[in-house]
């Protein structure tokens, strides 16, 4: 049975709900490190994105249409882990040399009673950034950031994806690690990727940032990449579904708080408290500038809303203008 690993629970570097709780760093200091970061935030550089791909990863089936998927059906070279570059269909030959077929006799039935399910075989990441940045880059970083975190532990392969307008990689990775260890990713252990991401993508000279959605003033999830694609094609039904409940509710007149609203007007109260904070402890500091960046970062964030009433705010203002187009034409 492979043993397990998991990384403790984390504190992202620039915890700005904490500094609105009161929780300050030690001596009431930021650090060179804060900082810069604060002032990425502020200028609100591009956010590094790294997704956990959640289905189809627990059997060597599933694992060998991914890798069919990735590699464009042989169409695009997969670089491995010790810099191969893999061209055609390669799914099968992986996989043996992986020996996810060992893997897949080894962790029955023991190990799917204990998980409640199978246990995956496999890892999908992707890793991408907006439109514009280098796709080399993007590419070169995951290269570096995957050679620092799985160098002769975790097999895996990679690719450059360029058919659409973010660049991104896809990264597939063997879940049980050459000395028998599964690899259980959480949340704290998603945030530690993204900033090394960041991190891969700033040294090859790309302006790159990690933070969280709260810290910006965001409110929205990030959609899930099957949403995400079907909307773009506008073939969602999460994303249809969603809009009709808006229309509903503004039909029906109905304007009562929605419950996910509580949580946001909360912790966006405890963010603006937070960059405030922040703002008087780089005052204390000598940095004028900077805390002028974030008193106007803060005054231009958008008000915290659920997608429901984004949604239902966008109907209105649709409705409004279409309402002024009509009067002009009478």
């Amino acid at each position: 049975m492979a043993r397990t690993f998991r990384l403790p629970k984390e504190t992202p570097l620039l915890d700005i709900a904490s500094f609105g709780r009161g929780v300050a760093p030690a001596a009431n200091r930021l650090t060179p490190t804060q900082v810069e970061q604060i002032r990425r935030t502020v200028r609100r550089v591009p956010e590094a994105v790294v997704k956990v791909l959640p289905r189809a990863s627990h059997d060597l089936k599933a694992a060998g249409k991914h890798l069919d998927y990735i590699g464009r059906y042989g169409e695009l070279a997969l670089e491995s882990d010790d810099g191969e570059r893999l061209q055609g269909r390669v799914g099968k030959s992986l996989l043996e040399d992986w020996d996810l077929d060992l893997d897949e006799i080894r962790r029955q039935p023991a190990l799917s009673a204990a998980y409640g399910r199978k246990p995956k075989l496999i890892h999908k990441l992707m890793f991408s950034m907006p439109p514009g940045t280098p796709p080399d880059k993007v590419f070169g970083a995951v290269r570096n950031f995957a050679r620092e975190q799985f160098a002769l532990q975790h097999r895996y392969v990679f690719v450059l994806h360029m058919d659409e307008p973010h660049p991104h990689v896809h990264l597939m990775l063997k879940a049980v690690s050459e000395q028998g260890v599964r690899l259980h990713i959480k949340k704290a252990r998603l945030r530690h990727w993204r900033s090394e991401f960041a991190r891969h993508l700033r040294q090859l000279g790309v302006t790159a940032n990690a933070t969280e959605r709260a810290v910006r003033g965001q409110t929205h999830k990030a959609k899930k990449d099957g949403i995400y694609r079907a909307s773009l094609r506008g073939d969602s039904s999460y994303m249809r579904a969603q809009a009709e409940a808006a229309a509903a509710q503004l039909l029906n007149e109905k304007n009562a708080v929605e419950p996910g609203n509580r949580r946001l007007v909360e912790t966006r109260r405890q963010v603006e408290a937070g960059w405030l904070r922040v703002r008087d402890m780089l005052r204390v500091q000598g940095n004028e500038a900077l805390a002028a960046e974030v008193r106007r970062f803060v005054d231009v964030m958008s008000p915290p809303r659920t997608e429901r009433e984004s949604i239902a705010t966008a109907l209105q203002e649709w409705a409004h203008v279409r309402k002024v187009e009509h009067t002009r034409t009478l």
